[in-house]
């Protein structure tokens, strides 16, 4: 089956209609629509929109993809364009419909630890206000300003992932718009659930291309007591990835466990001139554990300590000042920003078994050799999840840095993993998945995307198309 990717244009009698169901402060098709035209995917190629729209409601959205459905108008859904993969370019044209002014937090019922919020919200300002009320999400995918509509259409993850998992494991419910323009609702909040299909797990991380996301309800938990970081050297990274699995057997189940090379620690100093404790050894681990006591959390670091050094570490730093803590996460946070200042040709997200991190990441630093392109790698050690930054060279041509990447997704993919362990395919890795993933599998998620939108109009050209 092959979807039909030939689109009409948006007449001047479309355009008036759009701007009848939006209304004229909600719309745009001249200056600014060039803001929408990218993510902050560092090889993506920016296409501007025809229009863009900014609904104010489910029932806006409802009419607009009615018009657009039945026109064969392209959709593009588009949350804060945090996104790294372009899942957010109008590569088609079209419609861009930013969720920017669904921005309310409908409800937080503390009684049932759930908090309701319309799509457009910022992953900060719920956290904000959840906190106000003495709750906690602990979802921390890294980027803040991201809003949770597209947190939960790409199924972000981040650093919190080994003790709290990722976005899919707080959604109880979704309101959503389907392409025909029925509003649907899913799931509710209630915790368990074996009433047929599971809509709300099928929409999330379906990346816009089934339905519209416009309000999502999540679980919330009791906030910890407190929040500690350990950050532990090693003389190789070998050593530091065999260390992740004898902690997570232990009864001490950290928040989140990263790993990190020399390469960026150094990066990162140059960029920030502030120094990173121990900074001179070739690997680490950062540990973070929550506890709700002094006396708890010394018990736990002393048992991680231990671990570490009788696996290979050189030495453990606890950062137990506030500023020791916020130095070490705002050094981590800021990985991405450092890279894209030294010339990052393009970023890859590949998710491998936690106990073949190191023999991957080997792997991808040998093929990188070949290609005479630097590759530098640092991720989430306690769930596999690699993140690999091809860096520029002057002799580095696109068409070698796509072929350098092949080669890397075929290493995790050799080794059990698979492409994209939180930031999704979109338009950048579609090809990627494409070419590796089972015939049968892709006609069926073909199928469901027919099911879902019949005249493929929503965020056409992305993931399986």
């Amino acid at each position: 089956m092959e979807f039909n990717n030939r689109y009409s244009k948006l007449t001047p009698e479309l355009i008036s209609q759009l701007k009848d169901i939006v209304g004229e402060n909600n719309f745009l098709a001249d200056r600014g629509k060039e803001d929408y035209s990218k993510d902050e995917a560092p090889h993506s190629h920016a296409t501007s929109p025809e229009v863009v729209i900014k609904p104010e409601n489910s029932a806006v959205i409802s009419k607009v993809l009615q018009l657009a459905s039945r026109n064969k108008i392209p959709v593009t859904p588009r949350g804060a364009g945090t996104g790294l993969s372009g899942g957010a370019v109008p590569i088609y044209g079209g419609i861009s419909l930013s969720m920017e002014k669904l921005k309310r937090i409908i409800e937080i019922d503390e009684a049932n630890f759930c908090v309701t919020a319309q799509a457009g919200v910022t992953l900060e300002d719920l956290c904000t206000e959840v906190e106000k009320r003495n709750l906690y999400l602990p979802l921390y995918p890294g980027e803040k300003s991201a809003t949770i509509g597209g947190n939960v259409s790409t199924n972000a993850g981040g650093m919190r992932a080994v003790r709290y998992g990722v976005t899919r494991n707080f959604i109880l419910g979704l309101e959503a718009v389907l392409p025909t323009g029925e509003i649907i609702k899913t799931g509710g909040k209630y915790i368990k659930s074996s009433t047929a299909y599971d809509l709300t797990q099928l929409l999330t991380g379906s990346e816009g291309t089934l339905a519209v996301i416009t309000e999502v309800t999540l679980k919330l938990i009791p906030p910890p007591g407190s929040r500690e970081i350990l950050l532990v050297p090693f003389n190789n990274l070998s050593e530091a990835i065999r260390c992740v699995p004898v902690i997570l057997k232990e009864k001490v189940l950290p928040v989140g466990i990263e790993f990190m090379e020399r390469d960026i620690i150094r990066l990162v100093e140059d960029y920030t001139g502030k120094e990173v404790p121990m900074h001179g050894y070739p690997a680490y681990l950062m540990i973070m554990i929550e506890s709700d006591n002094e006396e708890a959390f010394s018990l736990m670091a002393e048992q991680l300590g231990k671990i570490c050094l009788d696996n290979g570490a050189v030495d453990v730093f606890v950062a137990s000042s506030e500023m020791d803590k916020t130095r070490l996460l705002e050094a981590r946070e800021k990985f991405y920003t450092v890279l894209q200042h030294r010339g990052m040709l393009d970023i890859a997200d590949v998710v491998v078994p936690r106990s073949q991190i190191a023999t991957f990441v080997e792997t991808v630093k040998q093929i990188g050799d070949r290609y005479g392109i630097p590759v530098i790698a640092y991720g989430h050690a306690g769930d596999g999840n690699v993140h690999l930054h091809p860096m520029k060279r002057d002799d580095a041509k696109d068409t070698r840095v796509k072929d350098l990447l092949k080669e890397i997704y075929q290493a995790g993919l050799a080794l059990g993993g698979t492409i994209s362990g939180e930031h999704g395919l979109g338009s950048e890795k579609k090809d990627y998945f494409i070419s590796t993933v089972a015939r049968e599998k892709l006609e069926l998620m073909k199928r469901i995307k027919l099911a879902f939108d019949p005249q493929n109009i929503l965020n056409p050209g992305k993931v399986i198309e």
